[in-house]
């Protein structure tokens, strides 16, 4: 049996890390592992996570979502690596159909959920209204079915689950796209450079808030740090990563 290293970065949003971490524990079946990496949180995170008994690193100041993926990244463990929101909630089949798709062949190297709130073609409709209606939703949802994988250009990093050999051959996040985006575009880009193919996995339904801590730490910015960092895309490879949405 493999075992999947979950890697959740996280700052100052300890409500959102309890209701995740709850959630991966009550529906998850497969062997698994937490790392929980604190971006200098000051809510009491690393109190909840010794209470927990949660593996976390604590960093002193805010390194950013690629930065803080690349400490969790060389502490893990698993045969496969899951980057994980931590305002994302996963409910029950969520893994064990992510890493159907993910073994479906030898040459896909990441897959992702479906889910209420992302950019590009992960986004679908749902109606639910709360958390109970998204299980509700997720019971339908996550029927395993490989008739609801579909192959795709990109993967948002808010669920992101990868073989280590795929580590092990393209590498670290990138950090020059900190404190966050375009990382999980450029990735993909690299991935597919290697060889490798991105599925959706349609028959894994997430919730996701989205963008939590970045909407708070950078709610003034949020815009110029989009473009600043597509701009940083497209100098790196000479193509426009909105092309792939």
């Amino acid at each position: 049996m493999t075992r999947t290293s979950i890697v959740i970065p996280t700052y100052n949003g300890l409500d959102l890390l309890r209701s995740c971490v709850e959630s991966i524990r009550a529906c998850t079946a497969e062997s698994y592992e937490i790392i929980v990496v604190d971006n200098g949180s000051g809510d009491g995170t690393d109190a909840y996570c010794r209470a927990e008994k949660i593996p976390f690193i604590s960093l002193p100041g805010n390194r950013g979502f690629p930065g803080a993926c690349n400490l969790g990244l060389l502490f893990a463990s698993g045969d496969e690596l899951l980057l994980l929101n931590n305002d994302v909630v996963v409910s029950q089949g969520w893994l064990t159909n992510l890493k159907a798709a993910l073994y479906s062949a030898p040459n896909v190297g990441i897959v992702g959920p479906v889910t209420n709130y992302a950019s590009g073609r992960q986004q679908i409709k749902t109606d639910y209204a709360d958390l109970a209606g998204f299980h509700r939703a997720a019971a339908l949802a996550n029927r395993a079915n490989p008739a609801k994988w579909q192959e795709t250009k990109r993967l948002v990093g808010l669920c992101f689950l990868f073989k280590r050999e795929l580590l092990d051959t393209v590498g670290l996040l990138d950090e020059r796209f900190s404190p966050g985006h375009y990382e999980d575009d450029d990735y993909c880009y690299r991935a597919r450079i290697k060889g490798y193919r991105l599925l959706i996995a349609g028959d894994c339904l997430v919730h996701h808030e989205g963008s939590a801590s970045f909407k708070e730490v950078y709610r003034a910015g949020w815009h110029e740090l989009l473009e600043r960092n597509r701009r940083l895309f497209m100098e790196k490879w000479q193509v426009d990563p909105e092309s792939f949405m």
